[in-house]
């Protein structure tokens, strides 16, 4: 009975797929189109991912630092300003982490097989 159910699960889709066509010269040359094609969409999608990688990452170092800066400036002279590099950094350091985040996008894009 173990020899029986070995054969019809394992063996058999073995023998089943050795029995089909070989692929002629233009079913390769369309897979070797079609790879070249994906590759093409996939270097697209990987610089458009570094370039806005990049600006997310130029966005957030300034909204960051100008975070730190009015964090110095409170408690002195210029404590209004201060408060207002506080709020305006916050906010676009933010903004360059969402950024950087929307760039991760492309990646999954990359390695998805289109139907």
């Amino acid at each position: 009975m173990k020899h029986l159910f070995f054969l019809i699960f394992f063996v058999a889709p073995l023998l089943l797929r050795g029995q089909q066509a070989p692929a002629t010269a233009d079913d390769l040359k369309q897979q070797v189109l079609d790879l070249n094609e994906r590759m093409d969409q996939v270097q697209i999608n990987l610089v458009t991912s570094e370039k806005k990688f990049k600006r997310g990452i130029l966005v957030a170092t300034i909204g960051y630092s100008l975070t730190i800066t009015g964090g110095l400036m409170l408690g002195r002279s210029n404590d209004q300003l201060g408060q207002a590099l506080l709020i305006t950094g916050g906010v676009t350091g933010a903004v360059g982490t969402v950024l950087m985040v929307d760039s991760f996008k492309y990646l999954g894009r990359a390695g998805r097989r289109r139907q």
